[in-house]
């Protein structure tokens, strides 16, 4: 039986199926907010390295740092449905390791954010002579972060490893963006002039 060429020309034009694109942050926390337990662990899986690294910078002890994780998504879990698209998720997200991590460390009695860049993980790839000059960069920075003042720090934290956008800053810390403006400004300026008597010309950009 022969078949007819226009259906051969039909057949051929068919594109093939698409990848399926990822469902957002909000997709996954609408679904959450019903109970749904597979899109729980896609938003962890997608998160729980960067608030790990916030938290572990903020309360410098890593099983600290994994249990505010499990904070944090059971917090997810149980208030998903009052979310409401407020603020960017990983902003939310951020800003519920930041209580979590600042209630653990009044309960221990310490000051906040004595910052813990040193965790900032060497590639272990790297040939040994690199991964040793990073380490030492790296120790460097966290002594003049250390000797910036905690609200200072944690601007420099969310700016520069959590990468946030002013406005979200300032939704995660509670303060008017031109605030968050101000002391990042002048914790430029502090920073860039402790890590010039330091030996390194370059700063944050």
């Amino acid at each position: 039986m022969s078949i007819h060429p226009l259906r051969i020309d039909i057949c051929q034009a068919v594109p093939a199926a698409l990848p399926v694109p990822a469902p957002s942050d909000e997709a996954l926390i609408a679904r959450i907010a019903t109970g749904d337990k597979l899109a729980m662990r896609a938003l962890f899986a997608r998160h729980h390295l960067r608030i790990y690294r916030f938290a572990l910078r903020l309360v410098r002890e890593r099983e600290a740092a994994e249990d505010i994780i499990s904070e944090v998504f059971l917090e997810v879990w149980r208030h998903a449905a009052t979310f409401g698209e407020r603020a960017k998720v990983s902003t939310w997200l951020l800003a519920i390791a930041r209580f979590k991590g600042l209630s653990r460390l009044r309960r221990r009695g310490e000051a906040p954010l004595d910052e813990h860049t040193a965790a900032a993980l060497v590639d272990p790839d790297n040939d040994p002579e690199l991964a040793i000059r990073k380490q030492e960069r790296s120790d460097i920075l966290r002594r003049c972060l250390a000797r910036l003042s905690p609200a200072h720090r944690e601007i420099v934290d969310l700016v520069y490893y959590q990468d946030l956008a002013i406005s979200q800053v300032a939704e995660v810390v509670g303060i008017p963006e031109n605030t968050v403006k101000t002391r990042m400004f002048h914790a430029r300026k502090q920073l860039s002039g402790l890590l010039a008597a330091a030996g390194i010309e370059r700063s944050l950009p």
